[in-house]
C-alpha cells in the first residue's frame, strides 16, 4: 500500500509553490522548508506552511520525502545544478520544462498544475488538474497518490505532451485575459463600464462547459461580414489592436470555412 509523503521542501516561493505548499500542508504534508533567494518571500510562506525559511540552497535538508522546485523555468537549470543532495525524490512543477532537466536525482518526475494562481487568492486543488510524470512507474503511482489526496483530477502525460497543454493553456487563458484588458480599454475610451461585458463572457463560459468552442463561434467573422469587420478595423486606433482583430478574425473565418 502507497504511503504519502510524510514530508516535503519547497524550492521557490512564488504563486504556484504557495497555493501548493498550503494544499499540501491541509492534506496533512508538513512542509520542513521553503526556499527563495529574498528572506522576506521564504518567511511569508514558511509562516503559512509552518516551515522554516531559507535562502541558501547547501543548506536544504536532505531527509524530506519529496521536493518541489518551483521556480520560473530560466532559473530552474541553475537551481538543479546547485542542489547538492542528489538521493532524493525531486519533481519540478513547469509546463514546459522536460522531466530530464532533474536526472542528476535519484528519482525525479514533474507535479503540474493547469491553472491559473495567485498568492492572494485561495484556490481549491479539486478544481486543479494535475499533469504528472516520473522517471518510474513506481514514483508516478506515489505523485498519482498525492494527486488524489490533494483531490485533483491527475493526467500521466509525458514532457511533450504537457508542453502542448501549456501553450493551449496560454491560449486559453493568458491570452484570453489580455482579450479581457483590451475590450476593457476600447469600452474606456468610449466611457463605458467592462461590467457591460460580464453577462457574455460568463454566458460563453458556460456554453463551452458543454459544447465545443468551435460549435458556438458567433460574431462577425464566422459570418464572414466583411463590412462590419472593415468598420470595426477602422474604429480602432491602436495599430497593435487593429493588427490583432485582423489576426484573431483571419484565423475564425478560416475555421468557419473549413467547418
Amino acid at each position: 500500500m502507497l504511503v504519502l509523503f510524510r514530508n516535503a521542501v519547497f524550492i521557490g516561493a512564488g504563486r504556484v509553490a504557495t497555493r501548493m505548499a498550503v494544499a499540501m500542508a491541509g492534506a496533512g504534508i508538513k512542509i520542513e522548508q521553503v526556499y527563495s533567494r529574498t528572506l522576506d518571500h521564504a518567511r511569508d510562506l514558511a509562516q503559512i506552511t509552518g516551515a522554516n525559511a531559507c535562502t541558501d540552497l547547501l543548506a536544504i535538508t536532505s531527509n524530506a520525502d519529496l521536493y518541489v522546485i518551483s521556480v520560473p523555468d530560466a532559473a530552474l537549470a541553475t537551481v538543479v545544478s546547485e542542489l547538492k543532495m542528489t538521493n532524493a525524490f525531486v519533481v519540478h512543477t513547469s509546463g514546459t520544462m522536460p522531466m530530464e532537466v532533474l536526472r542528476k536525482f535519484e528519482h525525479f518526475g514533474v507535479f503540474y498544475p493547469l491553472q491559473t494562481m495567485t498568492k492572494e487568492y485561495e484556490l481549491d486543488f479539486s478544481e486543479v488538474p494535475l499533469l504528472i510524470e516520473a522517471d518510474s512507474a513506481s514514483y508516478e503511482e506515489r505523485l498519482a497518490y498525492l494527486a488524489k489526496t490533494l483531490k485533483s483530477k491527475f493526467y500521466h502525460v509525458n514532457s511533450e505532451k504537457r508542453c502542448q497543454a501549456h501553450i493551449a493553456a496560454v491560449f486559453a487563458c493568458n491570452f484570453t485575459n489580455h482579450m479581457y484588458h483590451i475590450a476593457s480599454d476600447i469600452l474606456k475610451q468610449a466611457e463605458l463600464p467592462f461590467d457591460l461585458l460580464l453577462p457574455l463572457i460568463r454566458e460563453t463560459a458556460r456554453k463551452i462547459e458543454t459544447d465545443k468552442p468551435s460549435n458556438i463561434q458567433t460574431g462577425p467573422a464566422a459570418r464572414n461580414d466583411v463590412n462590419v469587420m472593415q468598420t470595426h478595423i477602422d474604429m480602432l486606433e491602436d495599430p497593435v489592436y487593429k493588427e490583432i482583430y485582423q489576426l484573431v478574425s483571419k484565423s475564425i473565418s478560416t475555421q468557419a470555412l473549413k467547418k
